[in-house]
């Protein structure tokens, strides 16, 4: 009885072994995302702005940013966490005190932009006006494998400025993240055209 078991089990093996199938590797494949339903919310506070974002979102103050060596004003720092996406929009907002002050803030929104180009493949630059809120800015669309692919300022020219930066916490491959950073970019553009200063 030994013996037979131990016959249908080596039969059983070398009928495993035989079969003549090519195997090649198979190719790289991503995670099927499923995206969530468009719905919005106002986001109101203290700060002298408001805007419509993601219900799938979530608004926090950022408490660890520097910008180079300076420590910055860390009441003007948000950030609207994707956390499904993992992804970051870093907001920040300064208060224009002068024409000067004004012209660098734009000119930093502006080098920021353009440091992603040792990645980039294209970075398009478009005008942002939405007179009836006295919104104005660039946005700033920046092609290829770059750690940011959307940048953007806010600004009525005469007081108050807003930047913002999305991040996605992961290696950047374009090919990768299209589909995400197509859907989050529609509630950036969402976000852009309901702002309000107040």
């Amino acid at each position: 009885m030994r013996i037979f078991a131990i016959l249908i089990v080596a039969v059983l093996f070398f009928s495993a072994c035989g079969s003549n199938n090519d195997y090649s590797p198979k190719p790289r494949g991503y995670f099927r995302i499923e995206f969530p339903k468009k719905e919005y919310k106002e986001f109101v506070s203290g700060y002298p702005f408001s805007f419509q974002y993601p219900v799938y979102a979530r608004i926090e103050k950022d408490t660890q940013t520097r910008i180079g060596p300076k420590l910055i004003n860390m009441n003007h720092l948000l950030n609207m966490q994707f956390p499904q996406f993992n992804g970051t929009l870093h907001l920040s907002y300064e208060t224009i005190t002068s024409k000067d002050v004004f012209r660098q803030l734009t000119e930093d929104a502006r080098k920021f932009a353009f440091k992603n180009t040792v990645k980039a493949t294209a970075i398009d630059q478009g005008n942002i006006s939405v007179p009836e809120h006295k919104v104005y800015g660039l946005y700033y669309t920046i092609g290829g494998n770059s750690a940011s692919s959307v940048q953007f300022f806010l600004t009525d020219s005469v007081k108050n400025y807003m930047r913002g930066a999305l991040y996605f916490n992961n290696e950047p491959r374009l090919d990768s993240i299209q589909p995400v950073l197509n859907f989050v970019k529609q509630d950036i553009n969402v976000m852009i055209k309901s702002f309000k200063w107040k």
